[in-house]
Parts: C-alpha cells; sequence; structure tokens
C-alpha cells in the first residue's frame, strides 16, 4: 500500500494541499483534507480510493508549527510514561500478592484504591493464563 504525504499550508481562504508527486488542491476547511486529498489521488492516478494512506501535515505558520510539534511529541512521551508506570505498578502489585499481603495492604502500600489493585492483579492474572 502506497503512502501519500499532504502538506496543508493555511492561507486566507482555507487550506492548500500539497500531495508529494501527485498534485495541489484545496479545502475551505482542515477537517476536509483527508477526504479530499483521497479523492485527488484517485482520480489523478485512476487507483481506488482505499488503495493508499494519506498523512496530513499541517502547517500553520507564525511559529505555531514548532511549538505544535512540540506539544505532540510532550503528548507521546506522557503517554509512553503513564503506560510504563502502569506496567510498574501491575508488576510490584502482584510480586506483593505473591508475597503474601492482602489487598488492601497492597493499595497502602502503592497509594492506590483497594478497587485499582484488584484491577491490577485482575489484568496480570488474565495475562499469566493467555
Amino acid at each position: 500500500m502506497r503512502d501519500y504525504t499532504v502538506r496543508a499550508l493555511r492561507w486566507e481562504r482555507g487550506w492548500e494541499l500539497h500531495i508529494d508527486g501527485v498534485g495541489v488542491t484545496q479545502v475551505h476547511r482542515l477537517t476536509e483534507a483527508e477526504a479530499a486529498a483521497r479523492d485527488y489521488i484517485a482520480l489523478e492516478l485512476d487507483v481506488p480510493a482505499d488503495a493508499f494512506s494519506v498523512l496530513i501535515v499541517p502547517s500553520v505558520g507564525d511559529g505555531l508549527d514548532e511549538e505544535m510539534r512540540a506539544a505532540r511529541e510532550a503528548t507521546a512521551a506522557a503517554q509512553s510514561a503513564a503506560a510504563e508506570a502502569a506496567r510498574s505498578t501491575r508488576t510490584v502489585a502482584y510480586k506483593l500478592k505473591r508475597e503474601g499481603l492482602t489487598g488492601k495492604e497492597i493499595a497502602t502500600i502503592l497509594h492506590v484504591s483497594p478497587q485499582r489493585v484488584s484491577q491490577l492483579l485482575a489484568t496480570d492474572t488474565e495475562r499469566a493464563g493467555a
């Protein structure tokens, strides 16, 4: 499956869509960009609209592009850190349970609710059985 990158450049009447290796089209709203780019590519190349993927890369200028990129990277880093923290918490909860601690004791140690401990241990039990 072919991938097409579409640079969406903001201008006074909407967005100009620069489709790598294919051409340029326009839309009024960024929310219309993927559908318009997909239609344009399909027509220009005479291929089905579901035969390729489209990646819209918006550019608004005024220094905001770098700020948008930094915000996306920070969000991705936070999500990754949260996932790692959850994995670590599950592992510790399981090990504490194996040591004979009760759910309430584990909750106290981990600073979570007993219900959260039940969820953590159920996740590990499900994974162990898989």
